[in-house]
């Protein structure tokens, strides 16, 4: 027997049972995960997370029936952020813990996400099992083009399969009918190769919290949403003004090699991203003054950190340029060396500020909280105080 009380937990990371079927989690109890089931299975019959959920309470009513001391719960992460679900995971694991007390875990999972949902688990409770459902299905080829036709269906599966390949097919029409010059195929392939770039590094949660922020910033109102706009409009100017950088400093004869086209790039691009960095930064520091000034001091130095790299990142491109043998640029190699020591002062100085007057800022924000609890107290206390009114006989 184990030690200790168990949880049974089936995990449902892109939250089915409550974009589906409309339940709340966590769902704790075996009722409760039933029905919870049932619903899920009414509103798609074919969702994998409905057998997970199976699973989960016949994993109990077997460990039960030894006499063990388990608990079964499911628990929703988010439908169309999964960061932001990781995160709900691991608050309401929490809650789960706090309110069943138990000490160890075995999880039901169908296998696709154990990588993403095991550390979370794993930071909470001991996991004493894993079981695994696996879905049969006919090992036929009408199965397979079921399976492969209901994939295509899903509308997460379809943004991450379906959209790239539209994309680059449109790309490859526009760059046929645009220019002969450059081969629409290379688009194509450059296109592909991004998204496999930003899908290798795991980009695309952050892209989509990104995302969703930006949207949240425009629900509430807040500054930082005309801020991130703007800052985006300026990214787009500045790989333009990168672009035509590479076309007014390309040589005229030989090969440039994709460093120089690249430091030629970041030397017309560079202004323009400092500029965007800094209208963000700007954004969201006005937003953290009218409604949480707690947080004021962690962003303070952003700015001058966005100026700071800047500063030496454009020094460095200036001096690696002047001294190629490329012609024509319009900074000899002395020029450059005095470019690249100017402003890595500059963008040193810069950062030193910044940090110096970081808990200066802190202090005051702190002394403003302060202050500012002080006098609601005292405006709560007189609000309590007993009126006295003088009564004439």
């Amino acid at each position: 027997m184990t030690a200790g009380r168990t949880l049974i937990l089936s995990v449902d990371r892109d939250d089915d049972i409550g974009y589906k079927a409309g339940v709340i989690s966590p769902v704790v109890g075996r009722e409760a995960c039933l029905d919870a089931a049932t619903r899920l299975g009414i509103a798609d019959p074919e969702d994998s997370d409905t057998n997970a959920i199976f699973q989960a309470i016949k994993t109990y009513d077997d460990l039960f029936g030894k006499g063990e001391d388990v608990e079964v719960a499911v628990i929703g992460g988010n439908h169309m952020n999964m960061l932001e679900g990781d995160r709900r995971i691991a608050e309401l694991l929490e809650k789960v813990i706090a309110d069943t007390g138990v000490e160890n875990c075995i999880l039901i999972s169908d296998g696709a996400e154990d990588e993403f949902v095991l550390p979370i688990i794993q930071s909470h409770l001991k996991i004493s099992g894993v079981v695994r459902v696996v879905i049969k299905q006919l090992p036929n080829i009408e199965g397979t083009y079921y399976i492969i036709k209901k994939l295509f269906n899903d509308p997460k599966i379809a943004r991450s399969v379906l959209v790239p390949i539209a994309l680059a097919m449109i790309l490859y029409v526009i760059a046929s009918l645009v220019s002969d010059e450059i081969p629409a195929m290379l688009v194509v392939i450059g296109i592909i190769g991004v998204y496999l770039l930003i899908k290798g590094f795991d980009l695309d949660e952050y892209i989509g919290y990104i995302y969703y922020g930006l949207v949240d910033s425009f629900h509430k109102g807040r500054m930082s949403f005309v801020a991130y706009i703007i800052a985006g409009i300026l990214v787009i100017c500045g790989v333009i003004a990168g672009l035509m950088s590479i076309i007014t400093y390309y040589p005229v004869s030989g090969d440039a090699g994709l460093l120089y086209n690249i430091m030629t790039f970041l030397y017309g691009a560079i202004i323009w991203v400092m500029t965007a960095g800094l209208l963000a930064a700007a954004g969201k520091i006005t937003d953290y003054v009218q409604n949480e000034r707690k947080a004021l001091a962690r962003m303070f130095v952003v700015p001058f950190f966005v100026v700071a790299i800047g500063m030496i990142m454009y020094g460095a491109v200036i001096y690696f340029l002047s001294i190629s043998p490329v012609e024509p640029f319009p900074f000899n190699a002395t020029e450059g060396i005095v470019a690249i020591i100017l402003l890595t002062l500059a963008g040193l100085i810069v950062a030193f500020t910044g940090i110096y007057y970081r808990p200066l800022v802190q202090r005051y924000v702190l002394d403003w909280i302060e202050r500012k609890m002080r006098q609601d107290t005292e405006a709560e206390e007189k609000s309590r105080a007993p009126v006295y009114k003088k009564i004439k006989y």
